[in-house]
């Protein structure tokens, strides 16, 4: 069955489906998103051992949903520029240039703001 042929739950269940089913794509083919995934898991064992504040907590969880975002968009950039630019085009380019410098950008105050949050606890 086509997934416009299912109608309400379903369908809802099918699209967490593909989502998860992207998230472990991107986790098995991408070096960075493997990176990221083993600096959260240091990070959550850093905060509970920490005993880190709720409010601490929520700025780190957000920082690590952002990461994991940027980092499954710049994945879905370079497939459709790969897909519609299989050839080497400057346009191409740029555009995954710009798409790995979000995640750059954001990896860099994401380490900034944890720095401020965890290194009053280890000195």
């Amino acid at each position: 069955m086509d997934s416009r042929d299912k109608k309400g739950i379903a369908k809802v269940v099918s699209s967490f489906g593909y989502a998860i089913e992207g998230f472990i794509y991107v986790c098995k083919t991408q070096r960075n998103m493997q990176i990221h995934v083993v600096a959260s898991f240091i990070v959550l064992f850093l905060g509970a051992v920490l005993s880190i504040t709720a409010d601490e907590w929520t700025v780190v969880l957000l920082l690590i949903a952002g990461m994991f975002s940027l980092e499954l968009m710049n994945t879905a950039v370079e497939k459709v520029v790969d897909l519609v630019s299989p050839e080497y085009h400057i346009l191409a380019k740029h555009a995954k240039d710009a798409a790995a410098a979000a995640v750059l950008v954001y990896a860099c105050f994401a380490v900034l703001i944890g720095g401020i949050i965890f290194l009053k606890y280890l000195f």
